[in-house]
């Protein structure tokens, strides 16, 4: 009898032990390379000549790595660069050319992950956080000069990771960056000394679809 319970105990105890290691084995970086169309959703406020912007969508190549604490939270840091040709419209001086602007937007999130198994072969998660926008090389238009202001925003994201094997996976991603910039106009080309201010709400979608991996 007493040779028995020994027994279930030992069973019960190696068990524990693989769980522990199953559980504390998993793979705590990934890498995502992504394509991402980026569309702003914009809308202004323009002091003196009134009117809105229009900005335009582009496409690049984004990079990000994800850190997992457990198997459930992680946090992801996303790098990529935009550029977008800007343009103020409907003003009182008609549509203007404002040239373009580089935005460098670092952004990271909290993530959580529905599925921690590695049976799961669709592992979909939903994530918010903070971006921080640095503008930089910015070309004027019609106008002598544009400057943008660098700003903090948020952001949330969606999306899902298909696994090919233990390693390598796809994923389809989509983020709502939330920004807002003050941008200062010099048209003294227009009149003398005009300085033109404007408060500008970017507001981007970000969708991405690339390739992952884990290690």
């Amino acid at each position: 009898m007493l040779l028995t319970v020994l027994s279930v105990l030992a069973l019960n105890a190696m068990a524990q032990e693989k769980e522990d290691v199953k559980v504390n084995d998993f793979k705590k970086w990934q890498v995502r390379l992504r394509g991402v169309g980026v569309v702003p959703t914009e809308s202004a406020t323009i002091g003196v000549i009134g009117g809105d912007v229009n900005i335009s969508n582009s496409f690049i190549p984004e990079l990000d790595f994800t850190y997992f604490f457990t198997e459930h939270i992680a946090a992801e840091l996303i790098l990529g660069t935009t550029k977008h040709d800007v343009q103020a419209v409907e003003t009182a001086a008609g549509n203007v050319d404002l040239g373009s602007v580089w935005l460098l937007p670092p952004t990271l999130t909290a993530q959580y992950h529905f599925y921690a198994t590695n049976d799961k072969v669709l592992k979909p998660y939903i994530g918010a956080g903070v971006n921080y926008t640095i503008f930089y090389n910015s070309k004027s238009g019609a106008v002598a000069d544009v400057k943008y202001d660098n700003a903090l925003g948020y952001a949330a994201q969606v999306g899902f990771d298909l696994m090919l094997n233990d390693k390598f996976f796809i994923n389809v991603d989509a983020k709502r960056l939330f920004l807002n910039t003050d941008v200062t106009v010099d048209a003294s080309n227009l009149a003398p000394g005009l300085s033109i201010p404007s408060d500008v709400d970017i507001d981007p979608w970000l969708f991405g679809m690339g390739i992952g991996m884990k290690f």
